[in-house]
């Protein structure tokens, strides 16, 4: 007994020296500038007042009722982040596999032996009956982690949980923003399909005073065509209005996993913003490591820098234990009795001498996927930064758009309202009003795709900034 616990120890002593072949870890420096591009399409602010975005809950940042409780459903229902979900628990359940190997499993088994044989071999016609009883606890092949391989195995997992975990993070970030825009589009569509309605009515009443002017003789039939051109293209955009916004209430069940209440749909674009408008206008790169999964490529350059670790101590020896501590008879009753006791240890050391390139090819490969998660690393970096720059560029111009495009949709009201008034009193053709009428068609339409824009791209800054998460 004193000697199987003088091994225990020597072998825990052992385990804590063990050394560490991986490389020392070093977090790459940032492919990207420091800070964000600077021009004139960006905008200035002071930095006072504004959110900080990954620490700004989503919501804080969706001021609109309807939208937060269709975003909430949607946490609760989109299969897409329960797949997510799904993958974290495989993830963590395999890390705990691997990490179980760090430590010896412990069986207990107990046997029974019964066996007959002629004594013929020494002239007698009787048989040997023997019973043998044994019960013992005791480890088996228990890999002693001298050179790290286990604990570069395990920690390699643990990584690869910690990028489920950001996976599953980037794909609530992302279940949010999409489900935003596809609220807001539809909340655009829906707008749309007004529009064209209100047209259609304006259109339809020139069309009958261009008849009646028709049948009078005052007016040509060039003229009643042309109307009618303008009064069957609203109609045609009503049919297809009627269509998207069907087609984005579709959209926004699928994200949200189950079919949004009446009283969540929006019926036109918010007035106010539908979201904080006080997000910074220039920040360092240094917030893209706050992205989940710009976290997730991490941790997946993590793990492939343990594999490597691994791979290195495949070329030293491979020390195992096996052991065992029980009791034995050849009678049940016995078999707890006082000197019954056995015990065996049995050390086992394995070096390999030829693998025929094997353990340096599963070094290469150590390798070559660790220059892959760099490389894929620094991607998701500049393909982040750029998403930020983008966004900030968008920004920078909306307000300046925003304005020219509801002063040309004021301009153009006005101008159609003249020249309709003109053409009533037979100061000008119809073909000046009908002008007018596109161009306000026109205009309306282009103010629309801004605010929607303009929706939108405070959406994609707040997600491309880290938000989403709280």
């Amino acid at each position: 007994m004193r000697n199987m616990k003088a091994l225990g120890a020597v072998t825990l002593s052992l385990a804590l020296a063990a050394c560490d072949m991986a490389p020392k870890y070093v977090r790459p420096e940032l492919p990207v500038p420091a800070t964000s591009p600077q021009g004139s399409a960006y905008a200035v602010d002071g930095g006072q007042g504004m959110a900080v975005t990954a620490d700004t809950g989503w919501r804080d940042f969706f001021t609109d009722a309807r939208l937060a409780r269709v975003i909430e459903t949607a946490l609760a229902n989109n299969r897409y982040l329960r797949l997510a979900v799904a993958n974290v628990e495989q993830a963590r359940a395999q890390y705990r596999v691997q990490r179980a190997d760090l430590l010896p499993t412990v069986a207990g088994t107990g046997t029974a032996t019964f066996s007959s044989q002629p004594l013929v071999q020494f002239g007698q016609s009787d048989r040997l009956r023997q019973d043998v009883y044994q019960a013992q606890v005791g480890i088996s092949a228990w890999e002693i982690d001298l050179f790290g391989r286990v604990r570069n195995l395990t920690k390699s997992a643990q990584e690869q949980y910690f990028a489920s975990v950001e996976n599953r993070n980037a794909a609530q970030v992302m279940l949010i923003a999409e489900t935003a825009n596809a609220w807001l589009t539809m909340a655009a569509d829906q707008e749309r399909l007004r529009i064209a309605r209100d047209l259609e009515s304006a259109f339809g009443k020139t069309l009958e005073l261009n008849k009646a002017r028709f049948a009078k003789g005052v007016a040509s039939e060039l003229e009643v065509r042309q109307a009618q051109t303008s009064y069957d293209s609203a109609r045609s955009d009503i049919a297809q209005a009627t269509t998207l916004v069907a087609q984005d209430q579709n959209a926004l069940n699928l994200l949200a996993g189950t079919t949004v209440p009446a009283t969540d749909l929006p019926d036109a674009l918010p007035q106010s913003d539908a979201t904080l408008d006080n997000l910074p206008s220039g920040v360092g790169s240094d917030i893209l490591l706050r992205r989940p999964d710009i976290a997730s490529a991490e941790h997946q350059l993590r793990s492939a820098n343990a594999d490597i670790g691994a791979a290195r101590a495949a070329f030293f020896p491979r020390i195992s234990l096996t052991a065992a501590l029980g009791t034995v008879s050849t009678g049940l009753s016995g078999l707890f009795a006082a000197g019954s006791e056995t015990w065996s240890v049995a050390p086992t050391a394995s070096l390999p001498i030829f693998d025929f390139g094997k353990n340096k090819a599963n070094l290469r490969y150590a390798r070559a996927t660790y220059d892959a998660m760099l490389a894929t690393y620094e991607k998701s970096v500049q393909t982040s930064f750029r998403e930020v720059a983008d966004a900030l560029a968008r920004r920078g111009t909306m307000s300046q758009q925003l304005e020219a495009q509801t002063s040309l949709r004021d301009s153009a009201k006005i101008a159609y309202t003249l020249s309709d008034a003109r053409f009533r009193a037979g100061v000008d053709s119809f073909l000046t009003t009908l002008d007018s009428q596109r161009s306000l068609y026109n205009a309306e339409q282009s103010l629309l795709a801004t605010r929607l824009t303009r929706a939108s791209n405070m959406v994609e800054l707040y997600r491309s900034m880290g938000g989403g998460l709280k």
